[in-house]
């Protein structure tokens, strides 16, 4: 969790593999896409800037955080993706929806990444406000889709 002693963008490059050969789903909720694009910028960009070519790189869009699951089956089924990095926004509000959203795209995309054998990235960021969001997506706590592309990279080592 980004607190005032982690910022998302941080990340060590150490044990990052050749990336120049591999392909990777994105799968971005609409719903919060001022949030949602900025998450998927950052993931982009640090893709490139560790050597994926811009022709490996595929984005999705789903309406929401709650469909990012089946969005990442739909590209993990595929062979030739190498990683599916998942990207979107649930902000807590006056009910338990964000609980249910959350705790069911964890277990989805973990599911999704068991079922493939292949990085099934959870890049969900989830928050009590839209301040706090926004902190997350390009702000003073940097950006979750920063960490989620390098996560992406470090797991394509194992």
């Amino acid at each position: 969790m980004a607190t005032s002693l982690k910022n998302l963008s941080d990340y060590t490059a150490n044990n990052f593999v050749d990336i120049s050969d591999k392909r990777f789903g994105l799968v971005v909720a609409e719903w919060n896409r001022e949030i949602t694009d900025v998450l998927a910028q950052g993931a982009h960009e640090t893709l490139l800037k560790h050597g994926a070519k811009e022709e490996n790189i595929y984005r999705n869009s789903v309406p929401g955080s709650f469909e990012l699951t089946l969005g990442a089956q739909f590209l993990a089924q595929h062979e030739e993706i190498d990683a599916v990095i998942c990207l979107g926004v649930v902000i807590k509000g006056d009910t338990k929806h964000d609980d249910y959203i959350n705790h069911a795209v964890a277990h989805g995309l973990t599911n999704v990444g068991l079922k493939f054998n292949k990085p099934v990235i959870f890049g969900l960021v989830t928050t009590n406000n839209l301040e706090q969001a926004l902190d997350r997506a390009g702000g003073k706590h940097g950006n979750k889709g920063v960490e989620a592309a390098a996560a992406a990279i470090h797991m394509l080592g194992f």
